[in-house]
């Protein structure tokens, strides 16, 4: 049991962002990543539509024998992780924007939190918000295009970049201090962010939180591999486009 794959997925391959963390925090695990690029934007789906889809990912995973599921999306965390935890008797670990960092290291100036529209509108991601609004000028600000340029393999450059910069029109840049990386695709942007707000602004994500709470609930329950060697990554991804494999594969390795 303890040396039975880590099952992680997303949309598409957002989340190798946070494979790549937990890889770098557990590197003698076995995973299986699962990039459902076929049914890429899960912003653009309803709730029930979304349940739908992440349930039949969740079944193959146990098909395959996983003995835990990462949700690397926040907006699929938002809208199944609980029913996750209901239907699987393994861990579910899930990812949501990680705005408690960005407010405990807060000085001044406001927090961007960059997300998909449904993490943006759920009521899950809304409290975590009131919860701090006291302590910090939050703004939410919708970033569906920058999904789609890294799934087009586009991490820099013009495109990019004027993208970055369309989000941020009628919003100061010299007043943000942090930008809340709230899909696990924005990451890879992060080159871009900095070049269009400058290199002193505080990008914040979850995929290093979201790592250590995996590997601290797998040692809990005495689940940690005991491999002595470095472990494997198999990529499956929903598309027909093999491409899609590549590039998951070249984004991990970056």
């Amino acid at each position: 049991m303890k040396n039975l794959p880590i099952g992680v997925f997303d949309s598409g391959m957002g989340g190798i962002s946070v494979l790549k963390e937990i890889k770098k925090l557990m590197p003698n695990e076995d995973y299986i990543y699962y990039g459902d690029s076929k049914n890429i934007p899960y912003g653009k789906k309803t709730k029930d539509e979304l349940e739908k889809i992440c349930i039949d990912i969740g079944d193959y995973f146990v098909y395959r024998g996983v003995k835990s599921i990462v949700i690397a999306c926040n907006t699929a965390t938002s809208a199944v992780v609980d029913k996750f935890r209901n239907r699987y008797n393994i861990p579910i670990i899930g990812i949501e924007p990680a705005l408690k960092p960005a407010v405990e290291t807060y000085g001044s100036g406001k927090i961007v939190v960059l997300a998909t529209e449904v993490t943006l509108k759920e009521e899950k991601f809304n409290s975590l918000m009131d919860k701090y609004k006291n302590e910090a000028e939050i703004i939410k600000v919708p970033a569906p295009r920058l999904v789609t340029i890294v799934e087009n393999g586009i991490t820099k450059g013009i495109e990019a970049e004027e993208a970055i910069k369309n989000l941020f029109e009628g919003i100061n840049i010299n007043e943000i201090s942090s930008v809340v990386l709230g899909c696990t695709h924005y990451i890879f942007l992060k080159d871009a962010i900095k070049k269009v707000l400058g290199e002193n602004i505080n990008l914040v994500d979850g995929g290093f939180g979201t790592a250590h709470n995996l590997k601290n609930i797998l040692s809990s329950i005495d689940m940690l591999s005991d491999n002595d060697t470095d472990g494997c990554v198999e990529i499956v991804n929903s598309s027909e486009d093999e491409s899609k494999i590549g590039l998951s594969y070249k984004l991990l390795n970056i």
